[in-house]
Parts: C-alpha cells; sequence; structure tokens
C-alpha cells in the first residue's frame, strides 16, 4: 500500500474527487467515482482498475490492510477532504476507478446459452431510477443491462451510489445503436422482445408466460416506451393496478416484472 497524505487543496493527485458536488464526471471521461465504504469495497473486488482510494485520518487503520499495495492511497483530514469534494464527506472514503470500453453483445451474451434474461431502456434519464434498476437486475439475475444513448451516463457518482456497487458486477452494455442491438438480439440470439407499456388491452402480466431468451424494454418515468421500440416488440405486457393508479416507477416495475420471469 502506498499512503500519501494529502494536506493541499491544490494537489494534483486528488483533482478527480474535486468538488463532486459542482460536477460529476462523465461518460467520456477516463475515470468513475465510487462512494461509500461498501461501493468502494466492492469496486475493489471487482475486476475494474481502481486508480486510488481517498479516506479521512480516522479511517486510516481500517482501510490500510484493505487497499492493494499497487493502489495509492489518500489520507487528509476531514476537513480537507470536506474542501476537496465540496461538502461534508461524514462516510469518511471515497474511491476513484478506471472507465472501461462497452463490450460487445457477443462477449456478453453467449448465443449457445439454454436461458438467457436482458433488460433494455432506451432513454432512462434519471440517475436514482437507473442505480435502481442496475441493483435490482444484478439482484434478480439478468445478463445484461442494454442501454440507449438517451439514457443517463450508468458510471456517473449518483447511479453507482445508488446501485450499491453493483454496476461493477452486472454486465452494462453502452449501445451506439440499441434498435440495431435488439434486432440482432431477436435474429441472431433467437430473444423474444417485451414491452412494458400502460396498456389495459396488453397481456397482463401475472399471465405471462416465460420464452427462454428474453428481452424486457423499460421507458422513462415521463414518456415511457416510444413506438419505434414497441413495434420492435413481439409482445406489449402490462401490470394490473387499483384505484386509479396510472404508472409505478420504473425501478419498481422492473423489480415486478423481473420477479414474474427469473423466479422459476
Amino acid at each position: 500500500m502506498t499512503t500519501m497524505i494529502i494536506d493541499s487543496l491544490d494537489d494534483p493527485r486528488v483533482e478527480p474527487y474535486r468538488n463532486l458536488k459542482l460536477k460529476n464526471v462523465q461518460r467520456g471521461g477516463k475515470y468513475f467515482i465510487a462512494e461509500g465504504k461498501k461501493v468502494v469495497e466492492r469496486l475493489l473486488e471487482s475486476d475494474f482498475e481502481t486508480a486510488s482510494v481517498f479516506i479521512t485520518e480516522k479511517r486510516q487503520d481500517e482501510w490500510a490492510a484493505k487497499v492493494s499495495p499497487d493502489v495509492p492511497l489518500f489520507v487528509a483530514s476531514q476537513d480537507v477532504m470536506n474542501q476537496l469534494v465540496g461538502f461534508d464527506f461524514h462516510v469518511g472514503v471515497i474511491g476513484c476507478g478506471v472507465r472501461r470500453a462497452s463490450r460487445p453483445l457477443e462477449r456478453v451474451l453467449p448465443k449457445e446459452a439454454t436461458r438467457l434474461t436482458v433488460v433494455a431502456c432506451p432513454n432512462c434519464d434519471n440517475p436514482e431510477n437507473l442505480g435502481a434498476m442496475i441493483r435490482i437486475g444484478a439482484a434478480f439475475g439478468i445478463d445484461a443491462l442494454l442501454l440507449g444513448k438517451s439514457s443517463c451516463d450508468a458510471f456517473s457518482r449518483r447511479v453507482i451510489r445508488v446501485s450499491m456497487g453493483t454496476a461493477f458486477k452486472l454486465p452494462i452494455i453502452e449501445s451506439a445503436n440499441l434498435e440495431s442491438d435488439l434486432l440482432r438480439l431477436k435474429t441472431e440470439w433467437q430473444f423474444e422482445m417485451v414491452a412494458t407499456v400502460l396498456d389495459d388491452g396488453a397481456e397482463q402480466l401475472d399471465k405471462a408466460s416465460r420464452p427462454t431468451r428474453i428481452g424486457i424494454l423499460m421507458g422513462n418515468e415521463d414518456a415511457g416506451l416510444g413506438d419505434v421500440w414497441t413495434d420492435l416488440c413481439d409482445r406489449k405486457l402490462t401490470i394490473p393496478m387499483c384505484r386509479g393508479t396510472d404508472s409505478l416507477n420504473v425501478a419498481v416495475t422492473a423489480g415486478i416484472v423481473l420477479h414474474h420471469f427469473t423466479r422459476r
């Protein structure tokens, strides 16, 4: 472990951590930020490269044995860390990971597999929803999450925090052309595509059978799925609701739908 004391706000080694409340490291950059004890532990346990870990002085004994010798461990007073990150960072540990290119379908989904489950989000633009969907998808054992270009960054600080670090384990494909990738899954992998919709005439979830290879399309909170996506699907599914409820949070919907299709 290489421990380095940070006592200056101008130290260039901690630039990725600077003013996190005012900025967010977005897709296209080199790094992502992992925040909090559990999330940093999961980054260190994952196959993502950890660029550094940054802790407060009182956390030093706790983290000395957790950080690999080849990962820089930055240590600062609580006051210095608060000033660097831009807010009162009481959890006392934060990590910086190295982004990597999104993998193609062939490297994530084996064509010889008997049973495959993927979730596709053309336009999930809310970080809390996306983080929750990643965590839910990991919990129910989906094989991949596919994101369209209108979805938010799967490795933004907020998404990673809400996902509780499961973003490091679940295969996430940030698709350059989601429509083309979904069509490939239908023709080359023989996936059956299912659209989740608000439509009383759609197939009710509690009666829906499961194909061996299923792709579940989820829309965003405001607009749902557009026609281009529902037209691509083989089936439309809806969750029956009571008391005039017109919709559910998309992450809640994902949990209900995935429980139905993965419970057996």
